[in-house]
C-alpha cells in the first residue's frame, strides 16, 4: 500500500492554543476522525469511500480555518472559494492547500457519483497524506494565529 502515515499523534500539539473557537475545535476533531477513517477505508480496499471520507477531511479543515476568521457558510463551492480567497490568495496558507481541495472535491464526486470508475489506491493514499499535512499546516497557523 502507498505509504500511509498511520502514526498516531495527540489531536493537539505541545503549546495548542486554549482561546481557539470551540467549533473550530470540533471541526479539527472531526477531521482528525475522518482522516482515520479513511485510512481504514482504504486498508479495506474501500478506495470511493476512502477518497470521500480524504476530500471531507480537508473540507472540515478549510471550515475551521475560516471560522476562526467569522466566516461560515452553506455550500462546498463557497467553503472552497472563501478559503482560496481568505487562505491562499493572500499566501497565508500555502497555495498548495486550495489546490488539494479543489482536486479532492473533484475526486470525491467521481467516487460518490461513478458506477463504472475506481479511484487509483495510490491517489487515495496521497489524498489521505494530503489532508494530514494540511491539518498540521492548519494547526500550526492556528497555534499562532487563533483569536
Amino acid at each position: 500500500m502507498a505509504g500511509i502515515g498511520h502514526a498516531s499523534h495527540s489531536k493537539y500539539p505541545k503549546g495548542w492554543r486554549a482561546s481557539m473557537n470551540e467549533y473550530t475545535r470540533k471541526l479539527l476533531d472531526k477531521a482528525i476522525d475522518t482522516i482515520e477513517s479513511a485510512e481504514l477505508l482504504l486498508d479495506h480496499g474501500k478506495t470511493d469511500v476512502a477518497a470521500g471520507r480524504a476530500y471531507y477531511a480537508l473540507f472540515y479543515i478549510a471550515e475551521a480555518l475560516l471560522t476562526e476568521k467569522g466566516l461560515q457558510f452553506g455550500k462546498h463551492g463557497d467553503v472552497i472559494g472563501a478559503y482560496g480567497k481568505q487562505y491562499s490568495k493572500t499566501k497565508l496558507l500555502d497555495q498548495k492547500f486550495h489546490r488539494w481541495l479543489i482536486e479532492g472535491f473533484d475526486t470525491r464526486l467521481i467516487g460518490d457519483y461513478h458506477v463504472d470508475t475506481q479511484i487509483e489506491t495510490d491517489a487515495v493514499a496521497d489524498m489521505i497524506n494530503r489532508a494530514r499535512e494540511f491539518l498540521e499546516a492548519a494547526q500550526g497557523y492556528l497555534n499562532k494565529h487563533a483569536n
